[in-house]
C-alpha cells in the first residue's frame, strides 16, 4: 500500500528536498511506491515530498500508465535549458479539485539519474515541460498556487481554508 498524497498545509510540501546519496534498493522501492500512488490518484506526475519523503525524486507519465515506456523517473534532477512561454491550466494532486492558469516556459530540459542510477536527459515541450517544472517546484517546497497572483491565488487559498474549517480538507 502506498502512502497518501499530502495536501497543501502539510509541512513536508514546503521543505526543500535533500539529494539522494545513492540509488539503492530503498530508493527503487520509493520510486515504485510513488508510481503506484501517482497512478492510483490518476495523476501525471508526483514528487517524493508529496508522499512525505524529503528526497529529490520525481516521476512523470503523461499517459497515466497507458503507454509502455512513457514513465520518466528523475533522481537528483538539475535544470538544463528553459525557454519560450506557455500559459495553460495546471492542477496538482496536493490541491485536489483545484486548477488555475500558470505561466511557465514552453520547453524545459532536466538532467537526472534514472531508477537504475544512469544519467539521462528529459527534454520536454508543452505538457511535458509543464510537468517537469511542476515537479521540480515540489522539490524546492513550491506549489503551483505560489506562482499565482491576485484573485486566482486568493480564491483557491480561501476555498481551501473554508474546506479545512469545515473538516472537508
Amino acid at each position: 500500500m502506498s502512502r497518501p498524497v499530502l495536501k497543501i498545509g502539510a509541512a513536508a510540501l514546503r521543505a526543500a528536498a535533500r539529494p539522494v546519496e545513492a540509488v539503492t534498493a530503498e530508493v527503487q522501492a520509493l520510486v515504485d511506491e510513488m508510481v503506484a500512488a501517482m497512478y492510483a490518484e490518476r495523476g501525471i506526475g508526483l514528487a517524493a515530498p508529496q508522499i512525505g519523503v524529503g528526497l529529490r525524486v520525481f516521476v512523470v507519465d503523461l499517459s497515466s500508465g497507458r503507454e509502455a515506456g512513457a514513465l520518466r523517473v528523475c533522481i537528483n534532477p538539475e535544470w538544463g535549458e528553459r525557454d519560450g512561454m506557455q500559459l495553460e491550466e495546471e492542477g496538482c494532486l496536493s490541491l485536489p479539485g483545484f486548477s488555475a492558469t500558470v505561466a511557465r516556459p514552453a520547453r524545459a530540459v532536466v538532467h537526472a539519474l534514472d531508477r537504475e542510477g544512469a544519467r539521462h536527459t528529459v527534454d520536454g515541450t508543452g505538457l511535458m515541460a509543464r510537468a517537469l517544472q511542476h515537479e521540480m517546484d515540489h522539490l524546492e517546497g513550491t506549489l503551483y498556487v505560489d506562482r499565482l497572483r491576485g484573485l486566482s491565488r486568493s480564491m483557491i487559498l480561501n476555498r481551501i481554508k473554508k474546506l479545512d474549517r469545515d473538516g472537508k480538507w
